[in-house]
């Protein structure tokens, strides 16, 4: 489907009330010509929202496929608004498991797809690509969950389960990511894809977590190193304590829901305190060391929500 028309049938499927008509108009002509619409009362804009995970899913293609095919994604995937980074660290895994070797391919092909979609979506108004950690990133986020001493240094290509390791600190967070935005998507055309995009999203993590625990069950020690990086995402994200583990090898916990079998969601600012590996209000730091491009690209402190 073209970008045009894309965002025509957008306008043509919730534009419901003439108000909405000149609020979406707005945002095509914000997506075509790449200037601001007004932002809404109620919360960001869809194509905020859009870009927030656009930001997002930049990041977890530049992991899968650099560890799936040792390549990122293409230049023609990675130009538009705001200020365009590099990607450091990141190589094509040896894998020991084809099961493992398979899981990364597909998510990787997956997410490749994400981000050339939302690029659509969004036209001229798609954010680039910013500055990407895959290495220092990850080392700190492994020291600060006392997987490593002070200095050390944790490779996740270098290995079948340190990568499993790394696909389960980002895909959790894609999901809640999704699900915290839902509620303030207006456009139904764009509810309706991120509803699709969240439901791979809980497939990959899914799929990361019962992986993990197949590892588990061989090894009792994972359970251990999944339990401490869930406890970084809470520690980091707010005060919330909603992040959850694997389980136990008598009682798996492989869906990470609340007491209602629901998926819960986090708000951008909790998510931005994760990938930035800070929980002070931050606005750079992490797997983005320059920030995120676009208008949700600040974190919020602990004690601020």
């Amino acid at each position: 489907m073209s970008e045009n028309r894309f965002l025509d049938e957008a306008i043509g499927r919730s534009a419901e009330t003439p108000e909405d008509h000149a609020k979406l108009a707005g945002m095509v002509a914000e997506a075509t010509t790449g200037s601001p619409a007004d932002p809404s009362t109620d919360g960001p804009s869809d194509g905020s929202i859009l870009n927030f995970a656009l930001n997002l899913e930049y990041l977890e293609a530049e992991f899968y496929l650099r560890g799936a095919t040792g390549q990122g994604l293409p230049d023609d995937m990675i130009g538009g608004t705001g200020k365009p980074g590099e990607v450091s660290g990141g190589r094509q895994v040896d894998f020991r498991s084809p099961l493992i070797k398979n899981i990364a391919r597909e998510i990787a092909m997956d997410e490749r797809q994400h981000v050339a979609f939302l690029r659509s979506a969004l036209g001229n108004a798609a954010a680039a690509r910013p500055r990407i950690s895959l290495d220092h990133s990850f080392t700190a986020a492994a020291t600060a969950a006392g997987l490593i001493q002070p200095g050390d240094t944790f490779d996740v290509y270098a290995n079948d389960r340190n990568f499993l390791f790394a696909a389960f600190l980002f895909e959790d967070v894609g999901v809640t990511a999704f699900k915290g935005a839902a509620p303030f998507i207006t456009n139904k055309t764009y509810l309706d894809a991120a509803a699709g995009l969240l439901a791979t999203e809980a497939y990959h993590a899914g799929i990361v977590r019962a992986t993990l625990f197949s590892e588990s069950l061989i090894d009792d020690t994972v359970f251990d190193v999944i339990s401490k990086i869930s406890a970084v995402r809470n520690a980091v994200s707010g005060p919330a304590d909603d992040d959850q583990d694997l389980g136990s090898r008598d009682e798996a916990n492989l869906v990470p829901t609340d007491e209602y079998g629901r998926v819960f969601g986090r708000s951008a600012e909790a998510v931005l305190n994760i990938v930035y590996l800070d929980a002070d209000a931050p606005s750079a730091g992490g797997f983005y060391p320059d920030g995120l491009n676009g208008d949700l690209a600040q974190g919020a402190a602990r004690t601020a929500r």
